[in-house]
Formats: structure tokens, sequence, C-alpha cells
């Protein structure tokens, strides 16, 4: 409610200040291009670093997650391969 009453003098003031102020805000646009050329050269400078980085820790991360997932069946890999060399040596080499 109060917004509401306070509207007419929001429009004025604001159209006034409005008009005041706009050969400050002309003086200051080239500047705000100025700075706009700058943040768009340093971001196409930046971004394919950050995209490296992200692809490399999203690998690191899937490793970890690989490693995480294995590493308790490791036991088992083990016992494995023990049974399969002690199969592998009980037969004889060779049989005519």
């Amino acid at each position: 409610m109060f917004y509401l009453l306070t509207l007419p003098f929001r429009i004025f003031f604001g159209a006034l200040f409005g008009i005041l102020f706009l050969p400050f805000a002309i003086l200051l646009l080239p500047f705000l291009l100025l700075r706009l050329v700058i943040k768009a050269a340093v971001l196409l400078f930046v971004v394919p670093f950050v995209l490296l980085a992200t692809l490399f820790a999203v690998g690191m991360a899937l490793i970890a997650v690989f490693f995480a997932i294995l590493a308790p069946l490791l036991p088992f890999v083990v016992v494995g391969l023990i049974v399969w060399a002690v199969m592998r040596a009980s037969r004889p080499a060779y049989a005519p």
C-alpha cells in the first residue's frame, strides 16, 4: 500500500534524476564498453583452461570411483589367482 502511495513521487524523481544524470551516463558509456571488452577477452582466454581443469577433475573422479568400487573385490581376485596358480601347478606340463 505504501508503494502505491509513493508511486507518483517515485516516478517524478526517477524521471528528474534520470534526465539530470543522462550526461554522466553518456560520459561513462565508453568506459563501460571497455570494461565489457576486457571481460570478454579475459573470458575468452580463461575458458579453455577452466574446461581442461574440469575435464581433468572429472577424469580423476571417475578413476577414484572405479577404484573405490573395485577395492572391496580385491580379496576375491587374490583368492582366485591363488586357486588358478595351484590348479596350473598341479597338472603335468606335457602329457603325450
